[in-house]
């Protein structure tokens, strides 16, 4: 009768063991977080790599009409994932994740050539911490949102991309609503929370000298890449690689 028993709590032991193995071994869920002129798309690469490495992957679709919409867009997603997650926000992207990274399951920030606000800042603000862009040259207001020209997109916005690439990102993009620019961001989450960020060095969307700026601000790792503002496209090896230390990060 003991054997039995210590047969029984020996493998009582070992289930108990492996079931928490393998909690702490789950690996989290990549949130990917697009800005204006993009959409979800922009993460295939990333997307189909992580996949393949077992990675739970959600790519949300932003709808750009305000900041609050956006973010719920996010939490959504957020409440989707079973366990921790990483966020990924490009440019506009930044403001969604610094906001919706104060979720407990949020366990780290991947800023990807992104803003980066804190308490009260609004788009137009953070940007004039900056040297001057020519970005707004290519704006094409219609009905209340804003494009981006197709010169834009070959100018300042993907400068690195093939025409074809170009083309694509010119028809899939997403525009924002005129009020998001003036929307006002809350409490930032990168102020508790793990942080990367990746300079698209040569960024002509958002000045590589103000990512410096809020990356230090933010207190986040920081990378370095010769691309333009779509640095997850034109070098997406590199960018993975970013988003995977973020994943396996462990904090003392």
């Amino acid at each position: 009768m003991k054997t039995i028993k210590f047969i029984a709590l020996s493998l009582l032991m070992l289930w108990a063991t492996a079931g928490t193995y393998a909690q702490n071994s789950e690996k989290p869920t990549i949130i990917f977080v697009h800005g204006i002129w993009a959409d979800g798309s922009s993460w295939n690469s990333q997307i189909l790599d992580l996949q393949a490495k077992g990675y739970p992957v959600i790519s949300v679709q932003n709808p750009i009409t305000s900041l609050a919409d956006d973010v719920a867009a996010t939490k959504r997603a957020i409440s989707q994932a079973k366990g921790k997650v990483i966020l990924v926000g490009h440019s506009w992207g930044g403001f969604v994740i610094t906001q919706a990274g104060n979720d407990p399951k949020v366990a780290g920030l991947v800023y990807v050539a992104a803003l980066v606000p804190d308490l009260g800042e609004t788009l137009p603000s953070l940007s004039a911490k900056g040297p001057a862009i020519t970005l707004s040259n290519y704006f094409e207001p219609t009905g209340g949102f804003v494009y981006i020209s197709q010169e834009g997109v070959k100018a300042v916005f993907a400068q690195d991309l093939s025409a074809k690439q170009q083309q694509v990102i010119y028809a899939t993009q997403t525009p924002a609503a005129e009020q998001v620019f003036a929307d006002k961001s809350g409490e930032p989450a990168w102020k508790n929370k793990a942080s990367w960020y990746i300079v698209a060095k040569s960024d002509k969307s958002i000045s590589p000298d103000l990512e410096r700026m809020m990356a230090k601000r933010a207190g986040a790792k920081t990378t370095e890449i010769e691309a333009s503002h779509v640095v997850m496209i034109s070098h997406p090896k590199e960018v993975l690689r970013i988003i995977e230390e973020a994943a396996n990060f462990k904090s003392n």
